[in-house]
């Protein structure tokens, strides 16, 4: 049909009559003027995307959109929500339908201009989704797990800056078994060199850096995880990287209950002036959950605790799926 459709354009547009030329190649006057019609307005809200782009003297860009029942969420968010999407099997949309599936799906109020942008940033306009990825995607599937280090969760949670107006990022690993957060990131943005450095200094604070058994670790189908980048290093690091499908938190329930915890005993708590008032704050959290929080499930003890013990002593608990 595009061919048809292009070939009639191009002689029509060299002077040949459009009832002849249509008639030739077998295309239906309503049929060619609904197509051409679709290519200039198509064509005209590109121009419109790349002048908004352009325009370095306009309203600059906020970081965040809202959903309609008024929750500001960050681009940030808005990313992963897009990476879930195409993700999904069957979904091979472009930057439109996009749209209309986040409002949708996700109740965020955002138009199509800001999702072309967020998709040009992430690479994944629809003409670049169809490129095959070397790297071959893992699907979690549940698992009997009996010690620490064997499956580690790994996820992002945002918490907001009221004094300056913005977001900031927390992404922390956690062991399944013992409930440690082995390791974590806090900042202003979140990248996949973000989460390459959390994963390697967590690899490295357990001593498993030369060890042949490597847990295996579980995230969702945000951008930093299912960039090139990660996948490059875990494939170098010898680790299986399981991401869980799209809309089943449940597959990462553990550090699911964790953004739980630290949402209602950390975040909510505070109305931060700064991102110094938050990097300390969350620091001395993350002290108090590793070393002196008690969990009814890991024997009433301290995750770094019940770890040490197991460690030392073979203090265990019943083996559970995951």
């Amino acid at each position: 049909m595009t061919g048809r459709v292009e070939v009639a354009k191009k002689w029509i547009s060299e002077g040949y009559k459009a009832s002849l030329v249509l008639s030739f190649v077998g295309l239906a006057p309503s049929t060619y003027y609904e197509n051409i019609n679709r290519q200039n307005k198509e064509q005209k809200e590109k121009e419109e995307i790349e002048d908004d782009k352009s325009n370095h003297h306009g309203r600059p860009v906020p970081g965040y959109s809202f959903t309609y029942d008024g929750r500001k969420i960050s681009d940030e968010e808005i990313k992963e929500c897009l990476s879930e999407l195409i993700c999904s099997d069957g979904y091979p949309y472009g930057y439109r339908k996009l749209t209309m599936s986040l409002k949708r799906d996700y109740n965020i109020a955002v138009n199509h201009k800001k999702v072309y942008r967020l998709c040009d940033e992430m690479g994944i306009l629809r003409p670049q989704r169809v490129i095959v990825s070397r790297h071959p995607k893992h699907l979690a599937k549940m698992d009997t797990v009996n010690a620490p280090n064997q499956l580690w969760e790994m996820d992002i949670k945002y918490g907001y800056i009221a004094g300056e107006d913005r977001f900031f990022f927390q992404l922390s690993i956690i062991d399944v078994y013992d409930r440690s957060i082995i390791d974590y990131y806090v900042g202003l943005s979140c990248t996949a060199k973000d989460a390459c450095r959390v994963l390697k200094s967590a690899l490295a604070a357990r001593g498993l850096n030369d060890c042949t058994s490597l847990p295996k670790i579980r995230t969702d189908n945000g951008p930093q995880f299912v960039s090139k980048l990660f996948n490059d290093t875990v494939e170098e690091l010898g680790i299986i990287h399981e991401r869980i499908p799209v809309k089943t938190p449940n597959m990462n329930a553990h550090i699911e209950s964790f953004h739980s915890i630290l949402e209602y005993e950390c975040y909510s708590r505070y109305e931060f002036e700064s991102f110094k008032e938050v990097y300390g704050v969350i620091n001395e959290y993350m002290r108090y959950y590793n070393e002196r929080r008690i969990h009814g499930s890991i024997k009433y003890m301290a995750p770094n605790k019940f770890y040490e013990a197991f460690m030392s002593n073979g203090v265990k608990i019943q083996e559970f799926s995951a």
